[in-house]
């Protein structure tokens, strides 16, 4: 005796096989959208521009630009909080660029451990 399947159980190899091709597909949008991150350059100034960094978004530190009105040796203090405001913030950046680019090819979906 022969069994049969379900009408809505019919035709799985192919919805399978799309949803196979659907998650390739968007594999590669992740793996072409981080290698385009990594690839551009993030410019922040900070302090009314008295500070800019240049970092890529693999968060590789490019330059680090000052104005010498800044370089105040009675006050290393106020330049050492603004190199970290500026990195932190720069950071902060990419992140976000990074997770708004992501979610463009993942419609939304939580990828752990991508970003």
């Amino acid at each position: 005796m022969k069994s049969r399947l379900p009408k809505e159980y019919q035709n799985s190899n192919a919805s399978m096989n799309q949803m196979v091709r659907k998650a390739q597909k968007m594999q590669e949008d992740i793996t072409r959208v981080q290698e385009e991150l990594e690839a551009k350059e993030f410019t922040k100034q900070v302090g009314g521009g008295a500070l800019e960094l240049v970092m890529t978004g693999d968060k590789k530190l490019k330059s680090v630009t000052l104005k010498p009105e800044v370089v105040d040796p009675d006050d290393i203090e106020m330049l050492q909080d603004l190199i970290i405001s500026g990195v932190n913030e720069i950071i902060q950046e990419i992140e976000d660029y990074g997770a708004e680019e992501m979610e463009k090819v993942t419609g939304g979906v939580s990828m752990p451990g991508l970003f």
